[in-house]
């Protein structure tokens, strides 16, 4: 038994950012399933952890934490090594800002929930959920392929250092291709995921419907 406990789902790109930190850190941790599609997000269990009803929540030796980012801030923090952050604040600013483009901009409106109730205001048409899909990752990636092009990414999204921009990346472009978004001109976010899977903490991290 672990003293980290994640409640995820396989297919949550959130879960998923978490489950790479984790992995990056070294940290061992036990996963419990919070099934999205069976609803167990609004569950009085899950509800309890997470008030918003979303996954994941971690609980870090007793202390409940929600929310992508700020748990993978905060592990950073806990344990600076290997560091998900650079060392400068402006070069945290920047890493924030490609994140953000990824976490706060293009997940929201692709969140399960959100793309649930679009289908529901279209009459029930499931291509509604496609095409919503492939137009808003589609915009959010190529958007994300053009700020990498200032000149401070390297190997990962800045610099030669994996961090919590590539950890933010690499969930939205598995549902980019689940979804059949076009990313074959995407040059800069190609190479990058091609270094980001060669690493072991991104592996062990993929989605697993049996995990």
């Amino acid at each position: 038994m672990s003293n980290i406990t994640l409640y995820d789902y396989w297919r949550s790109s959130a879960s998923y950012r978490v489950r790479i930190a984790l992995n990056l850190k070294g940290l061992s941790y036990d996963m419990v399933t919070v099934n999205l599609l069976k609803g167990e997000q609004k569950d009085t269990d899950n509800l309890k952890r997470n008030p918003q009803g979303f996954v994941p929540s971690l609980d870090l030796e007793g202390d409940m934490m929600t929310q992508s980012l700020a748990i993978i801030e905060y592990l950073d923090e806990l344990h600076p090594s290997p560091a998900l952050m650079p060392a400068t604040a402006r070069e945290r600013a920047r890493v924030r800002m490609l994140s953000h483009a990824i976490a706060m901009d293009i997940h929201p409106v692709c969140n399960l929930g959100v793309v649930q109730r679009i289908v529901e205001l279209s009459g029930g048409d499931d291509q509604v959920k496609v095409n919503w899909m492939r137009e808003f990752i589609a915009k959010g990636l190529n958007a994300f392929e053009e700020l990498l092009a200032d000149g401070q990414s390297g190997k990962y999204c800045h610099g030669d250092q994996v961090g919590l921009a590539d950890i933010c990346l690499i969930p939205q472009v598995y549902n980019a291709d689940r979804w059949g978004v076009d990313r074959s001109h995407l040059t800069r976010i190609n190479a990058i995921v091609k270094e980001a899977d060669q690493l072991e903490a991104f592996q062990k991290a993929e989605p697993k419907q049996d995990a």
